[in-house]
């Protein structure tokens, strides 16, 4: 039998030795660039930046249930180490769902229970989150419900700097069953690891994948399907000469949590991956394609434009919830880390052999490149845009029973907090009801701050400082200095979850909070 861990001593025993440094040859803080304060601060490669527009682009396989019996469908994913090639010439050394990153897609709907059974095979505790799940308390993720690695961790000398509470909630020793009814509409959701204080670097490293939830709403629009539906993961890393992730932990052994220096605002690669692959290029017919964006970079935020698009090229057809109520035409789309985008775009209007580049606006150089469309050949096309999607309830704020403020600020050195605290598990923040609707105002100090919230979607409210969003959220960007309103109806289930920041660096240095939902 593995190791156990029975008491705090023991647990911060079992985290250390790691080896969570990556790359560690050269890793210094000279290596970077002036910090950013309102996004992070860049990792710069030693490795050879690949060229631009040349790999083609990785579409995710979908997993397969290992079984499926009555109205549960059941899939097996082994979390391990694994190499393979992401800078063309070079290896790269990633933890990865199945051995691969990202993930394998979970593709599913709505309604029908599933049973996703993880096996720890890494040398480190792990907890996979469904972000953006309508999840039971005990399946959701929560950063010290841990999967133990199969025979247990590793000894080492080293202890843990966190000065917070690190005992476990509750451990499963080599694998758990994490289990989503699915009681929610069609949305394009992602699973990661969310271990307590360790989430940027194992994110960094690959544990990242889609999931993907439909319904019978969705199926009977006349949206693209098929090979016409990709979904795009968009993120930034650093290499090392030898290709391997380039990550600035403050502990080379991977037992203390943390960055150094300036990389506590944010850590942000200097090459752009899309479904794991440096820039790469996208053979496309002259027909409409559903892209679902999502980016899952640690801290960058993008502005995605076309640099052939026209006035509005991006047709937004949903948000992180889901089906938007009725399209929306973009001139660009702006996605800070966690959130997700669902557009049509339509490359009929483009004679083949066009090549089409997909730009990030917050960028320069190759950091202001994403990808790039070929259009290779006609094809006939019978999907549209409908000008009615679906249906949901706006919740009206005058039926909020409660108003609750969260204000997102900068502790001590390496510090961020909620409300002036740092992360201390257990102690909870606010206890709504199942049923309760709720207004959350969120205040947002010099830096940037993606808010999360777990369980339910909530609707973002029109203020002085920010437009009312059309969909269903669950992530919310918000920069420096920015202040909105969200309101959520909680259901479902009771429990402890959570509200914090998605800059993983942030949540990692104490930008969380636990609440918790009773009948």
């Amino acid at each position: 039998m593995g190791f156990m861990p029975h008491s705090r001593r023991d647990f911060l025993r079992m985290s250390a030795g790691t080896g969570l440094l990556l790359g560690a040859g050269g890793l210094v803080v000279a290596g970077c660039q002036p910090p950013n304060p309102e996004a992070g601060a860049q990792l710069r490669s030693s490795a050879k930046s690949p060229k631009l527009f040349e790999v083609p682009l990785p579409i995710p396989p979908v997993l397969r249930p290992s079984r499926s019996e009555g109205d549960t469908d059941y899939y097996e994913i082994t979390q391990k180490v694994a190499k393979v090639e992401i800078i063309p010439g070079l290896t790269t050394s990633i933890w990865g769902y199945n051995g691969i990153f990202p993930g394998p897609t979970i593709d599913s709907r709505s309604g029908r229970r599933i049973v996703v059974r993880h096996h720890n095979e890494l040398p480190v505790p792990t907890t996979t989150h469904l972000h953006g799940g309508h999840t039971p308390a005990d399946s959701d993720g929560y950063p010290l419900d841990l999967v133990m690695p199969v025979g247990g961790m590793r000894q080492s000398p080293h202890g843990h700097s966190s000065h917070r509470d690190m005992t476990p909630t509750h451990v499963s020793q080599g694998a758990k069953d994490y289990v989503y009814p699915q009681d929610q509409r069609a949305a394009t959701l992602w699973y990661h690891d969310h271990r307590m204080d360790f989430t940027g670097p194992a994110v960094y490293r690959g544990l990242a994948g889609f999931h993907l939830l439909r319904d019978d709403t969705e199926d009977s629009l006349p949206l693209p399907k098929g090979e016409y539906e990709i979904p795009l993961m968009i993120a930034d890393r650093s290499f090392t000469d030898s290709g391997d992730f380039f990550y600035p932990a403050a502990d080379p052994s991977g037992a203390s949590p943390g960055v150094k220096g300036d990389y506590d605002v944010g850590v942000l690669g200097d090459v752009i991956l899309v479904n794991g692959a440096p820039w790469p290029v996208l053979e496309v017919a002259a027909v409409r394609y559903r892209f679902r964006l999502l980016n899952a970079s640690n801290a960058r935020r993008y502005r995605l434009k076309l640099d052939k698009g026209g006035d509005a090229p991006f047709v937004q057809i949903g948000s992180d919830g889901g089906l938007l109520k009725a399209p929306v035409r973009r001139k660009s789309i702006t996605m800070a880390p966690a959130e997700r985008y669902d557009v049509v775009v339509d490359f009929s209007r483009y004679r083949p052999g066009t090549e089409i580049t997909l730009l990030n606006e917050l960028g320069d150089g190759s950091i202001g490149k994403v990808m790039k469309f070929r259009v290779t050949r006609k094809a006939s096309d019978d999907s549209t845009v409908p000008d009615r999607l679906s249906e949901f309830e706006t919740l009206d704020p005058s039926k909020a029973v409660r108003t609750r403020d969260f204000s997102f600020e900068r502790g001590d050195e390496h510090t961020w907090t909620i409300n002036g605290k740092t992360y201390e598990p257990g102690k909870i923040f606010a206890r709504p009801r199942i049923g309760d609707v709720e207004i959350w105002n969120l205040d947002i100090d010099g830096a940037d701050h993606p808010v999360h919230l777990h369980l339910d979607q909530f609707q973002v409210l029109g203020d002085d400082e920010r437009k009312a969003d059309p969909g269903l959220k669950d992530t919310v960007a918000l920069t420096a200095g920015q202040k909105t309103r969200i309101i959520v109806r909680f259901t479902g289930y009771e429990g402890r979850y959570m509200l914090h920041c998605h800059n993983l660096e942030h949540e990692d240095m104490g930008m969380m909070a636990d609440y918790e939902v009773s009948s």
